[in-house]
């Protein structure tokens, strides 16, 4: 265990470390944008404590749909409304899809998908719209879109209707672990020097002459209050930003439109578990994703307005909306007693006043600065979450006026478990452990480099 652990502080350590430092950076959140943020201060030299007050990633980010993309469906709405914003959204996005495929090939894999084409009109649609997509990517393309026959799209997706399937697209996204990457972003921190704690609430905000020094913080397993002081304190909580930034202004207009998307999991015999299938027609005009997921089958995501609240739960009638569609493609009704599990979470989108459907938001993100300096990140998705990550920190520097010893070094710092891991690290497993198959491909996958030593502490 020591070789697994070694290089991370303990959290008593960490306690310490919080109360008798005067940190440059202080985080809130401890999801994808937050451990980010932590990451990249870090790696610029910055001292930094993130602050968590659930499980790292308990909240959006381990509720995705499990796909590092650029957004087929933005650039559509780019190329149709000529929008440069969110056509350069996309390509920042595939930008980063490659990275985090680099930085983590244990956690993230290139996932083809298969569009299945209905309409003979709609074949060079969508073969001209994903070769944009894949034109657009450029040297981070994952491969090749492509039409194949009605033949060979069913070979890859036996349970398609047949009658009237003209054949379908085949385009390439990336697939990840979204719990464990946010756990390994954050934990690639604290190896560089974060102070990374969770069950720490914060509760009251520090003013110095009218500007934040500090904040209040609440251990939620002992009850103790910590005060903690940083020169720059950034609000990353995802859906909950407006209540911190309400603890510094009681005025506060809100700043998230809160969305719910809702997932459903069926048996993984509708799946290959090699290939995902897109939806490219839904009675509202979203698009849907049938993905294979750690063996079972994982289908969403819908996109309305809701409240806000820590445990989000699923609407029947999203359930139903999911299942209708899945039945329109299928040649077998899928029903309710199907369903292995179902999860919702709230997307924080940042608000836009006169755009009423939070379908039709910008997964763009804005950072926003307080009078107080209080800086909030808002909006965005799980892909950019390491250019969201930078754009915090380099508002930060500006605001605070931080000396970073180095520019950010994120895209080229591999995630914790990235190194010594190799694709044949499972059949590697399996010889020295004697471990089953699927138990040894587990392990390489969810630990990487770090699998060994799991193992070893596991005898």
């Amino acid at each position: 265990m020591k070789s697994v652990l070694a290089s991370l502080p303990k959290r008593p350590e960490q306690l310490a470390a919080l109360s008798s430092s005067h940190f440059d950076l202080l985080v809130i959140g401890g999801g994808a944008t937050g451990s980010g943020i932590a990451l990249d201060a870090t790696t610029r030299g910055l001292s930094c404590a993130l602050l968590e007050r659930e499980d790292l990633a308990s909240g959006t980010s381990s509720r995705s749909t499990k796909l590092l993309h650029g957004g087929v469906r933005y650039l559509e709405r780019a190329i149709k409304h000529f929008d440069a914003h969110e056509f350069h959204l996309v390509s920042d996005a595939l930008h980063e899809r490659k990275a985090l495929l680099t930085l983590s090939p244990h956690l993230a894999r290139p996932l083809p998908l298969v569009t299945p084409i209905y309409q003979w009109l709609d074949i060079p649609y969508y073969l001209a719209g994903l070769k944009i997509y894949d034109w657009v990517a450029r040297s981070a393309s994952l491969g090749s879109s492509t039409f194949v026959s009605a033949t060979e799209a069913l070979a890859r997706f036996p349970q398609l209707k047949e009658e009237g399937l003209k054949g379908a697209v085949i385009y390439y996204d990336g697939q990840f672990d979204d719990a464990r990457m946010n756990t390994a972003i954050a934990l690639t921190a604290a190896e560089l020097g974060a102070v990374v704690l969770n069950y720490l609430e914060v509760e009251g905000l520090i003013k110095t002459r009218g500007r934040l020094s500090g904040v209040v913080a609440r251990d939620r397993l002992t009850g103790k209050q910590h005060e903690v002081f940083a020169r720059s304190i950034i609000n990353a909580t995802g859906p909950f930003c407006d209540s911190i930034r309400m603890l510094d202004d009681p005025d506060a207009a809100a700043l998230v439109a809160p969305s719910l998307g809702i997932h459903i999991v069926l048996d993984g015999t509708y799946s290959p578990p090699d290939s995902g299938l897109l939806i490219p027609k839904t009675e509202d005009g979203r698009v849907l994703f049938m993905l294979p997921w750690q063996g079972s089958t994982l289908i969403g995501t819908t996109d309305h307005p809701c409240s806000i609240t820590a445990r989000p739960t699923a609407p029947l009638e999203e359930v139903d909306y999911l299942l209708r569609h899945v039945s329109d493609y299928f040649n077998i009704k899928v029903t309710r007693s199907e369903i292995r599990a179902v999860w919702a979470g709230i997307r924080p989108l940042a608000r836009e006043p006169a755009t009423q459907e939070t379908s039709q938001l910008s997964r763009d993100h804005v950072v926003v600065v307080s009078p107080s300096k209080l800086i909030t990140i808002c909006g965005g998705k799980w892909t950019t979450y390491r250019k969201m990550a930078s754009d915090a920190v380099d508002e930060a520097i500006a605001t605070a006026s931080l000396k970073p010893e180095r520019s950010s070094a994120t895209e080229t710092t591999p995630l914790r478990g990235a190194a010594g891991y190799s694709p044949a690290l499972a059949a590697s497993l399996e010889l020295e452990f004697g471990l089953e198959p699927d138990i040894a491909t587990h392990l390489s996958h969810a630990y990487g480099g770090y699998a060994s030593s799991v193992c070893a502490y596991a005898e």
